[in-house]
């Protein structure tokens, strides 16, 4: 790869010995724009490389005119470039994907950090656009994912301007086993990385349809209820316990609710969460696209941006009893 001070042209930076690069997926839009700009900052946090990739064809049933190579290297030249001079030090290289663009930028992805890219969200209530590329990528990449909108910034949404707060990077576990592992060991490393605290969502019980309450039978029955959120939180005490000694200046916030999962998270992202970091079953069929209920409310909801890690849930559901524990 090529340096900040003068980007390089990699046609095969995935071949190339080192460290995994944060990966940003440039097509010229404000998203994108977005997307490299925080994958960058997140590159300068972590001391890796950074790869923008260009892919050119982005339909299958469409066969473009080939396209012109030194127009598209041109085009990353100036990406590379712009944020070269906004991220000094960081070591900028690219690619031209000639395959079309879901199954090139899954296979650069897999190769990679994290594959970062950006969305055409537009607010909380219309959320993320992911249009024909973003959910197929989501849905099969074997590393995590980040998506970005275009209006983002690095601060979370509603702290900007206060140099006093804390931002938090926002994990929601449904798993505490052994299939959190891979979500908490995101959301560590990336608080560490930015000097970050962590929260730990976990939300329990099955609420009404209409209704986020606790149901009256619990109420009337307040031992019960006591008890039920007694064993989530001891659960979720668990899981963080050894990533808390892994990562003694992290502060961790755990965050155990009753309420609709998506709803919860949502929630607890909303005043300081500069990220949520949300799960992905790996190995689905390979024609589906299926991302589950919590994650695809997150991308369509959240603020800030959203990593969406794939995790190996095994065979009956993903009901790990192990301890979600980090790699030595």
């Amino acid at each position: 790869m090529g340096t900040a001070g003068g980007p390089g042209h990699t046609e095969n930076a995935a071949s190339e010995a080192g460290p995994r690069p944060v990966t940003a997926g440039v097509d010229g839009s404000a998203g994108s724009v977005a997307a490299a700009d925080w994958a960058a900052e997140e590159a300068r946090r972590r001391g890796l490389p950074l790869c923008l990739a260009h892919a050119w064809i982005a339909e299958p049933l469409y066969v473009p005119p080939v396209p012109d190579a030194d127009t598209a290297r041109a085009f990353l030249d100036e990406a590379a470039t712009r944020l070269a001079a906004r991220h000094p030090g960081v070591d900028i290289g690219t690619e031209l994907i000639t395959d079309v663009a879901t199954a090139g930028l899954v296979e650069r992805a897999d190769a990679s950090e994290m594959l970062v890219l950006g969305s055409r969200g537009h607010g909380a209530i219309v959320g993320f656009l992911l249009g024909s590329v973003g959910l197929p990528v989501i849905a099969h990449a074997g590393r995590p994912v980040v998506l970005v909108r275009a209006n983002a910034t690095e601060r979370a949404p509603s702290r900007e301007g206060d140099p006093d707060a804390t931002d938090e990077i926002v994990v929601g576990l449904k798993e505490t086993g052994p299939a959190g592992h891979p979500l908490l060991d995101f959301a560590f490393t990336t608080a560490a990385a930015r000097g970050a605290a962590v929260r730990a969502v976990r939300a329990w019980g099955t609420p009404s349809l209409f209704s986020a309450e606790i149901p009256g039978s619990l109420e009337q029955n307040g031992p019960a209820a006591a008890d039920l959120e007694a064993v989530e939180v001891r659960a979720l005490g668990e899981a963080l316990k050894p990533w808390r000694e892994r990562y003694p200046d992290v502060p961790v916030t755990e965050d155990t609710r009753y309420g609709n999962a998506a709803e919860v998270l949502l929630s607890a992202a909303a005043p300081l969460g500069a990220l949520v970091v949300v799960g992905r079953r790996a190995h689905r069929p390979a024609l589906g696209m299926r991302i589950g209920p919590v994650t695809h409310a997150a991308l369509h909801h959240a603020r800030s941006p959203v990593a969406v890690v794939p995790y190996d849930g095994g065979e009956g559901g993903g009901e790990g009893e192990g301890d979600a524990r980090p790699a030595a």
